[in-house]
């Protein structure tokens, strides 16, 4: 039991933001806060891999990622091409002909982001790896990204309801996490049936299970195709504890995906209308 004041004195880092280049997401009062879970919420296909790469990768700070939906090649060539600015295709081509040496130090730039690759994680896996990590580098992760949730193996569930509880409890057991690691968990999620094509605002109720008691930050994404070869990415705030959030997701940062080198680059210079009215 702590006063206000002791309170202060223990909380280490929580509640410290970590580093991330998401201007637009920031002036809508979004951060991804140290001892805080997150879901960031999509179809598939619209981006919610490629943005937790980029905030992984862009904020350089030590990362634990566990990559269940994304291969090993997949990741290490998408990340190559955030980090260094090079064609996504070329890297991947040079990492599969095995001529990949060119790359290698800009890789070793980030050489405290490790990654697991299993399908199907347990919980006592993803402890394993996190005692692992504090082992090696003497800290624990600031960042944890599970990539998706869905992936992690809780256990046979029998039905919908059962389905339900088992995502609810892990992310009980995900926010646990972030208070003892005082990392930020970064949960990765899919959407219900109808808004599966990611192509209009994604409302809070729009998460799959509903799972989004616990998490104290949910963000959804939708995609706008240009027809010229791009997309768009928009990043709705649809539940924020620790600033401004609209439910229905109509409001949002927005991103252009470059296809090249799978950066996210920003649109918006002004907050969004809705927000500044």
């Amino acid at each position: 039991m702590f006063s206000l004041t002791q309170s202060v004195r223990i909380r280490g880092a929580a509640g410290e933001p970590i580093p991330n280049t998401f201007k637009s997401l920031k002036r809508l009062e979004v951060e991804f806060r140290r001892s805080e879970l997150s879901l960031v919420v999509a179809g598939p296909g619209t981006g919610k891999s490629l943005f937790a790469l980029f905030l992984a990768m862009t904020a350089n700070i030590p990362v634990l990622y566990f990559s269940a939906d994304s291969s090993a090649a997949t990741q290490v060539a998408r990340a190559t091409a955030m980090i260094t600015g090079d064609d996504s295709k070329a890297v991947k081509k040079a990492l599969l002909e095995g001529d990949f040496e060119e790359y290698e130090k800009a890789l070793g730039t980030r050489w405290w982001s490790r990654f697991n690759f299993s399908a199907k994680p347990t919980p006592k896996e993803i402890e394993m790896h996190l005692l692992c990590y504090l082992e090696v580098f003497g800290c624990a992760p600031h960042l944890i990204v599970v990539d998706n949730i869905t992936n992690v193996d809780t256990g046979a569930v029998g039905d919908a309801e059962s389905y339900t509880f088992s995502l609810e409890g892990l992310c009980e057991y995900l926010s646990e996490m972030a208070r003892e690691t005082m990392a930020h968990v970064l949960g990765l999620h899919h959407v219900t049936g109808p808004h599966s094509d990611g192509l209009t605002p994604i409302p809070l109720s729009g998460v799959k299970g509903q799972v989004h008691r616990v998490p104290a930050l949910v963000i959804t994404l939708h995609k706008e195709i240009d027809g010229m070869n791009s997309r768009i990415i928009h990043a709705s705030p649809v539940k924020n504890r620790e600033g401004f959030e609209d439910s229905s997701g109509n409001t949002f940062a927005s991103f252009r995906l470059n296809r090249s080198n799978l950066r996210l680059e920003e649109l918006d210079e002004e907050l969004p209308g809705v927000f500044a009215a």
